[in-house]
């Protein structure tokens, strides 16, 4: 009959609590950093789509914004702002 030692698998009581997503605050984050960007690529987009119906500028417009939340925003906003829009879970 083998025994386990209660300091082979010693209980952590240093843990900080769980912490859950604080999502008016993800919401603010992200809004602050999408305006600008999204306000620049019209800036950009609209001048060379003049006469275009609106549908095929955000044809134009949405995947390139969809991109840049993927693979820049999104990443920096969780670097940078990670310990701000998270809160501990109850």
């Amino acid at each position: 009959m083998s025994q386990v030692s209660s300091a082979s698998a010693p209980a952590d009581h240093t843990a900080s609590a769980p912490l859950r997503l604080a999502r008016h605050r993800q919401f603010l984050v992200t809004l602050l950093g999408v305006y600008p960007v999204i306000t620049l690529i019209l800036y950009v987009i609209l001048p060379l789509t003049r006469g275009w119906q609106i549908w095929q500028t955000t044809l134009i417009v949405a995947p390139l914004m969809v991109a840049i939340m993927v693979f820049w925003l999104i990443p920096l906003i969780q670097k940078r702002f990670g310990r701000f829009i998270m809160r501990p879970a109850r």
